[in-house]
């Protein structure tokens, strides 16, 4: 390993650069080793106790980092060179050798030429390893190699040559491996085909690049895959964040404390369903102004006791929004400031209005990311650690960022929401990408699409392409954050747009101010009127198949979809029918551009 100056930024660290990727640095490609390579005296610690309460043990370290110039003892990131072999740019010699130069390493072959990494690696199709090619092994195997002795026995390491042979074209078939020592030759054609390394006797070593040989204790059962060096499915970071917020408990579990704290609840339950407890329950629920079935329901065990059970992170984010915005002006001064404003008295399309229930300026929010592991080339594949260290008795070290930042929060008004997403025609529609995530690998990695769930999302990715422009802020640097489950107890229904900057704390502005109410409804209207009309329609509004695993219905690059990086689940699960309406469906917000449009 060796220090490379490179240009990443911090939140590069976490994804798509983080732990087990490949990152290509002034011509050299590197892969960064798990976190017990970090020397941990430079990677400060990260606070986050509802990050760790999901992780479990362990502890969360940023990244070491510099600004300005690196010198010798400068903190800095370990990297791994990966591919190991490479080829000369000018006299094409391919080999896994590194020179020195004046006492470093060095990237330069013996004629003077640059060394250019190879363009193809294997990775292991179900477990999650990585590994060069041995291409000297490859080049003396196939065909050749069966009908041929000196191809078979050949040890002229040093006589390996990759070149294009400009007679054959531009696919693979004109990229070849050639050995002048027994003047055989592969084409790169041959090495794509299934099961075509399992045939050439190359078997997964079951380890990643970095870790040892004599760390794998037992053979990988998988066949090895080859690809691209730089394919997007080799490195499948799996990334948690949360925001850092004082947890709130839902209302209904606190509705559940005050209905087990009453008077006549012990005789419901020893009742236990008889003729008295029903009795009982109307009496409970009269007094706390509750319905009989909660009160049943909390009897039965429905609820659970308050600290049974961890809270999933967004319902807690959840409950704290609504606390905030009943709260009005927020004058804390903490790292969680959301001012709530009303919508008493505002002009505008009020079937837009009567939707929303309440609008929250976040004028401070910190997020903390954390990189649990990753999986390759499939999402299925086995997750690796980001921290590999043999001894497993310490805790685990998570690489982490913390990000300061602004921005809108947006809650739909529940009643109206529900009695939208109760329409046959909207379940049924729905129902289409239902079916597909189920059948789909990245099924546990995506939100359950619900109407609700769909049409906020898609509302939040339209919104952020209107803020783009008003904002000061590009659109890859919004983030969204979707809060609509209906199957909790504390239904949600609620967007949270904002923006984070992990190099920097504090904000611009830009986001906060245009949460004011009287601002944001015109930009609402505006981003609805954005999408009624999209480039490629009528193909994207009638269509029903697009996006990733045909995992989108009417939404393209021309009306919906924004840098992946921005949304939660990568453009996936957005549909402008559910927000918009259309021939055989009503949309949430179907009305509103027919209220704007009409003659005053």
């Amino acid at each position: 390993m060796e220090k490379i100056r490179h240009d990443l930024r911090l939140s590069e660290t976490i994804s798509p650069f983080g732990v087990g990727a490949i990152v290509d640095v002034r011509g050299e490609s590197l892969m960064a080793p798990d976190t017990s390579w970090w020397d941990k005296k430079f990677a400060h610690e990260i606070s986050c106790e509802r990050l760790m309460a999901r992780l479990g043990a362990g502890v969360l370290k940023q990244p070491p980092a510099h600004a300005g110039r690196a010198a010798k003892e400068t903190p800095a990131l370990p990297y791994w060179r990966f591919p190991a072999w490479r080829f000369c740019e000018r006299c094409d010699k391919l080999s896994k050798l590194t020179g020195r130069k004046k006492g470093k390493w060095s990237n330069t072959c013996d004629c003077g030429g640059a060394l250019v990494p190879m363009r193809y690696v294997a990775v292991c199709e179900k477990g999650s390893h990585i590994q060069d090619i041995n291409w000297f092994q490859w080049a003396h195997r196939g065909r050749a190699a069966r009908l041929n002795e000196a191809v078979r026995f050949c040890r002229d390491y040093k006589a390996l040559r990759f070149h294009k042979l400009a007679t054959r074209g531009e696919g693979l078939a004109a990229l070849v491996v050639k050995c002048y020592g027994c003047k055989n030759e592969r084409k790169l054609a041959e090495l794509v085909t299934k099961g075509s390394l399992h045939q050439d006797g190359i078997r997964c070593a079951g380890r990643q690049p970095w870790e040892p040989e004599n760390s794998v204790k037992k053979a990988c059962p998988y066949e090895l895959v080859a690809v691209q060096r730089g394919a997007t499915g080799n490195y499948i970071a799996d990334k948690i964040s949360a925001l850092d917020i004082p947890e709130e408990r839902p209302k209904s579990a606190e509705t559940a404390d005050k209905i087990r704290s009453h008077v006549l609840f012990d005789r419901v339950v020893t009742d236990n369903g008889g003729p008295q407890s029903e009795l009982l329950a109307q009496l409970i629920a009269s007094d706390l102004a509750v319905t009989p079935e909660t009160v049943l329901g909390v009897a039965a065990g429905e609820e659970n006791p308050a600290g049974e059970l961890l809270l999933d992170l967004k319902d807690g984010e959840w409950a704290a929004f609504l606390k905030k915005l009943d709260e009005g002006r927020d004058r804390t001064g903490s790292d969680f400031v959301v001012d709530g404003r009303s919508l008493d008295g505002l002009v505008g399309p009020q079937s837009l209005l009567a939707k929303i229930s309440g609008i929250g300026q976040v004028r401070r929010v910190r997020e903390v990311r954390a990189l649990r592991g990753f999986r390759r080339h499939d999402a299925e594949a086995k997750l690796i650690n980001a921290d590999l260290g043999a001894d497993k008795s310490y805790r685990p070290t998570y690489p982490a960022i913390e990000l300061f930042g602004e921005g809108i929060f947006l809650r739909f008004d529940e009643e109206k929401l529900a009695a939208w997403e109760a329409q046959p025609e909207v379940q049924a529609r729905a129902g289409i990408l239902k079916k597909r995530r189920a059948d789909s690998p990245w099924a546990g990695r995506l939100d359950l699409p619900e109407p609700r769930y769909i049409a906020l999302h898609t509302l939040a990715h339209l919104l952020i392409r209107r803020l783009a422009f008003a904002s000061g802020y590009a659109s890859a640097s919004l983030q969204e954050r979707i809060y609509a489950n209906s199957d909790r107890t504390d239904r949600t229904a609620g967007i949270l747009i904002y923006t984070a900057a992990g190099d920097a704390q504090g904000t611009l502005g830009g986001l906060v101010r245009l949460g004011d109410p009287k601002k944001l409804i015109p930009l609402l209207v505006a981003a609805l009127d954005d999408a009624d009309f999209c480039s490629n329609d009528p193909v994207c509004i009638e269509s029903d198949r697009q996006g990733a695993s045909q995992l989108n219905l009417s939404a393209c690059h021309g009306c919906s979809l924004v840098s992946e990086t921005s949304c939660e689940t990568g453009n996936r699960l957005l549909d402008r029918q559910l927000v918009l309406g259309g021939s055989d469906v009503r949309g949430l917000l179907d009305d509103v551009l027919t209220d704007v449009r009409r003659p005053r």
